[in-house]
């Protein structure tokens, strides 16, 4: 009907932004998951200042087991 290039124009640009909008929540999909891995684990001795620094153990049970961790 209007094949006269002007519709087979705005059918292509419907096409691109289609493309356009799969990448982009492709890539906003991606992203998130990547942000809700789990951190890299930390050194037993990392665990222990977190712990020692949340109250969880006395200065003196922290220096013990830094003790025993650095044998």
């Amino acid at each position: 009907m209007w094949w006269d290039g002007h519709m087979g124009g705005w059918m292509w640009f419907g096409w691109f932004g289609g493309a356009i909008c799969v990448v982009l929540i492709v890539f906003v999909v991606l992203r998130t998951m990547q942000q809700g891995q789990a951190p890299t684990q930390e050194s037993p001795e990392e665990e222990l200042k977190r712990r020692y620094a949340r109250g969880e153990i006395s200065e003196a049970e922290y220096e013990h087991k830094l003790e025993e961790l650095r044998k």
